[in-house]
């Protein structure tokens, strides 16, 4: 990126939910450095409902030129466009980065960079020949407990870390979600090895300062899809929640109408694309896992246990690290129960797990060197999605380069090593053998 007193013409391609944070981002608490001056979407109505939401918020304000998808290179053109910021569905990204790159655009994307390891070589070569730059969106890294437990495992506070066991748990809101989406086809996707674990990939890199070299995975689909859901007697007759009056007594249901944001966003959206966001969960067509457990190796020798699961019932995760003197642990309770119908009445249009309400939980960070007494470590968290993440996660990207001293702003080798093990991951599941991380992306 530029400095930060340059002043740049910005498009998003991808107007979903997500892709909200940089919109308001860019027009609001970055407008001095960025003019957002593009969008571009396969949808003309998501694109008229993210200007309607920045003419809310900023009276007076243009709006802005709106591009179809088979346009985007002509919008770079006619905007003159430096930062592009991508946010379309996962195994797209590549085509726009690689686009935009050649078009001496500099990019953030959302994570993860994309799905497989033919495209993130593209992106490779494709930043290495045009020297602009790519910022991956990992807002896990301004987490501020993430950015605590960083700074203690390099302060060498426990020593030489020697193993990580790191459980994540998706709660039957936010877990279920991946299942009406998308996201649901690993074609997509990745599935949830690389869509979602690679947020907690790059937290283990970042926090060890070193990269996988073998991972052996074993996942499957346990709770969700329609042979899981009709064994226990989880499923409904319906394809998708809205109008189905089988959906009303489904506690795994989603119902796009019961929320302004997501009617605009989807519902109201459904003519121009034919896109259903709140598919059943239990229906057909469902290719990826919702159990995973894997077993990597890093550079530094250090091992990592890792375990996903998108079924439970609270959302949170449990992470330690063992080292040469010492362990630290550090538990996130994001809600410590699931409401029987997902609310989606909320300012925010994702369905994230819940979090300043009555079911969410505590954070706790604590420090256990040999011979001393257990000292729980203070750290204040940030409202909002991923313990505060995504407010700081829509800035973090758009400064310069390094982002402080924690080094939390993402490049595209950084993408590409949180996606190594996931891929890695999917290639264990398929093969039941270890694999070489070098073998698919050598790094």
């Amino acid at each position: 990126m530029t400095s930060d007193t340059a002043h740049r013409r910005a498009a998003v391609v991808g107007l979903g939910a997500r892709a909200r944070l940089f919109t308001e981002a860019l027009a609001g608490p970055h407008a001095e450095r960025f003019e957002p001056a593009g969008f571009c979407d396969v949808n003309s109505h998501r694109m008229a409902v993210h200007n309607a939401w920045l003419a809310d918020a900023h009276p007076g304000r243009a709006p802005v030129p709106s591009y179809g998808a088979g346009d985007f290179d002509e919008m770079l053109r006619r905007e003159r466009i430096d930062l592009v910021v991508v946010c379309t569905v996962d195994h797209t990204h590549d085509d726009y980065i690689v686009r935009a790159l050649e078009a001496g655009c500099d990019v953030v994307t959302e994570k993860p960079m994309t799905t497989d390891a033919d495209k993130a070589r593209r992106i490779l070569d494709a930043q290495q020949r045009t020297g602009r730059e790519v910022r991956v969106a990992f807002n896990y890294r301004y987490n501020p407990v993430h950015s605590a437990v960083r700074e203690i495992v390099a302060s060498g506070e426990i020593g030489e870390v020697g193993s990580v066991h790191f459980e994540w748990l998706l709660d039957l809101r936010h877990g279920a979600d991946y299942f009406r989406r998308w996201h649901r086809d690993k074609a997509n996707s990745g599935g949830l090895m690389v869509h979602k674990s690679t947020h907690h990939f790059d937290l283990v890199n970042w926090w060890l300062g070193s990269r996988p070299e073998t991972v052996y995975a074993q996942g499957g689909l346990f709770f969700y899809g329609d042979e899981a859901g009709r064994r226990r007697g989880l499923a409904r007759d319906y394809d998708r929640a809205h109008g189905s009056p089988a959906a009303g007594t489904d506690p795994f249901a989603v119902h796009l109408a019961d929320s302004p944001l997501l009617s605009a966003l989807y519902l109201d959206a459904e003519a121009e694309d034919g896109y259903h966001r709140d598919r059943n969960v239990f229906a057909p067509g469902v290719s990826i896992e919702d159990d995973m457990a894997v077993l990597v190796r890093y550079a530094t020798g250090a091992t990592l246990t890792y375990h996903l699961t998108a079924y439970s019932p609270w959302e949170g995760y449990r992470i330690a690290f063992n080292g040469s003197e010492g362990r630290l642990e550090l538990l996130v309770e994001e809600s410590t129960w699931t409401r029987p119908r997902p609310r989606t009445d909320t300012s925010d249009p994702v369905l994230h797990g819940a979090e300043v309400e009555e079911t969410a939980g505590r954070t706790e960070l604590l420090l256990r060197r040999f011979w001393e007494k257990p000292r729980e470590i203070k750290v204040a968290t940030g409202e909002g999605g991923h313990g505060g993440g995504d407010v700081r996660d829509a800035g973090g990207p758009l400064r310069h380069p390094g982002a402080g001293p924690l080094h939390r702003a993402a490049d595209a080798a950084d993408g590409a090593r949180s996606l190594v093990t996931g891929l890695a991951a999917n290639r264990s599941f398929e093969t039941g053998l270890p694999v070489r991380t070098r073998d698919l992306l050598d790094l």
